[in-house]
């Protein structure tokens, strides 16, 4: 998973494919069934971002947990057994 440079839109890559959600409501913007894997920590974006190079965290393989913070530092991303779970990083 990445964010663009704005937060604004979260790419989430799988073997099923690549997704773009919009932060300001979590709908899903675009979907591309084609497998389209990171190359050194860099994706290409679809939809809204399509052709950005967006920076991507990957599953920690050992933990099973991935950790992510929106570049606006707003919220935390954490996805664990298919489930992802946002936390507002603001005190």
């Amino acid at each position: 998973m990445g964010f663009d440079k704005t937060g604004r839109y979260l790419l989430t890559i799988s073997h099923k494919g690549s997704g773009v959600f919009d932060s300001a409501n979590w709908k899903r913007v675009a979907r591309d069934d084609a497998k389209a894997y990171p190359v050194k920590g860099i994706a290409i974006g679809i939809g809204p971002i399509d052709g950005q190079r967006i920076a991507v965290t990957e599953i920690d393989y050992d933990t099973g947990v991935l950790e992510l913070q929106c570049p606006t530092g707003g919220f935390d991303l954490s996805y664990q057994s298919g489930m992802i779970t946002v936390k507002s990083a603001r005190k």
